[in-house]
């Protein structure tokens, strides 16, 4: 067990490294991160050492300044890591689409059909490409259908496919979309945050509502799926678990996020514990308790181009929990914020 005072080491420094840190702060914890961009979101609650993630020099003070090392995000790298002595079991499975679905189905957890795809010619559709590596909020991604359509994105495949390495998912015709938060702590003891119900726009999340507007059955299985999944991979801190809900009720795998999940930021409002504490309670050791749901919640994103609006409307907003990220540039599509408001019913 890591104790209050100690230095918890986050490498990225983005909005989740923050809102990790001020649970960490919050708890007694100094917080030291590395980031490659100056003045970051997560150095307002930490000390920064600026740097990019395969700077194995950084890294190695960043490790030995620190009585824990945790990530925000999984395109650090991991050679970098190992480098230093630090795991990066968990990392490289995730990082790596074709190791994730592989891990999942040795884990008896169910997933959509996946193949690798090397040529053009192994193109079939309906179904998604992905790149096997580095890709989040859509990027990285075409989605084909039936051949002989959508000529542009048959055109696009096919140059992904010419530049990196790609997996080929079957098309899956879901009802909606899930996540679970689900955390562990090194001693065998896991647990899980309720569903979210996600809405992804242009292929970025945005809104979240809790409880998910699915069966309890349901609810429950996708929990069930999440904490197989931490089991197999002794999971160590949060992770988020995507699914699909299909109209037969059937649950599928679709990703795995091995941090802070951003459908998993209505838990600071509306639950007896946020994921970040649970993070930062696991990493270091501590016991977890069971998060319960205080409030139904329904929490959205701000992006760049939702900002000004935003500004103005929390004048006359006062149910709105606001958070915004300190980021300097509001482009299109950036995650600013998110706002997150508790009713009676979502």
């Amino acid at each position: 067990m890591i104790e209050p005072g100690a230095t918890i080491g986050i490498l990225g420094g983005g909005q989740l490294g923050q809102m990790i840190g001020q649970s960490a702060v919050e708890m007694g914890f100094r917080v030291l991160v590395l980031d490659p961009t100056p003045g970051c979101s997560a150095s307002r609650v930490a000390e920064q050492i600026v740097a990019p993630y395969d700077d194995v020099k950084a890294v190695r003070e960043l490790a030995e300044r620190s009585d824990v090392v945790t990530y925000e995000f999984e395109n650090v790298d991991a050679e970098a890591l190992a480098a230093v002595g630090l795991p990066t079991r968990a990392l490289r499975i995730c990082q790596d689409r074709w190791a994730e679905k592989q891990f999942l189905t040795e884990a008896g957890v169910p997933v959509a059909p996946f193949r690798l795809v090397n040529e053009p010619e192994d193109l079939v559709g309906p179904g998604v490409l992905k790149t096997r590596r580095g890709g989040y909020d859509g990027k990285g991604q075409v989605v084909l259908g039936a051949e002989g359509t959508e000529q542009e994105a048959w055109a696009a495949a096919r140059e992904l496919i010419g530049a990196t390495e790609c997996i080929l998912e079957d098309w899956v015709d879901f009802e909606l979309e899930l996540s679970v938060i689900v955390a562990g702590n090194g001693t065998g003891q896991f647990v899980t945050f309720p569903p979210s119900e996600n809405q992804h726009r242009r292929n970025i999340l945005h809104r979240s509502i809790v409880p998910a507007r699915v069966p309890p059955a349901a609810a429950r299985q996708a929990e069930e799926l999440a904490l197989t999944i931490a089991k197999h991979l002794d999971l160590v801190g949060v992770m988020g678990v995507e699914l699909f809900y299909l109209p037969g009720g059937e649950l599928l795998v679709n990703e795995l996020a091995p941090r802070p999940h951003n459908s998993g930021h209505y838990t600071i409002e509306a639950c007896s514990l946020s994921q970040f504490d649970a993070h930062v309670r696991g990493i270091c050791g501590w016991p977890l308790p069971t998060p319960r749901l205080l409030s139904p919640a329904v929490m959205t994103n701000v992006l760049g181009e939702d900002l000004p609006a935003t500004l103005e409307r929390i004048r006359t907003e006062p149910t709105w929990s606001v958070h915004l990220y300190g980021k300097g540039e509001a482009r299109p599509g950036r995650k600013m914020g998110h706002i997150t408001v508790l009713e009676e019913t979502p």
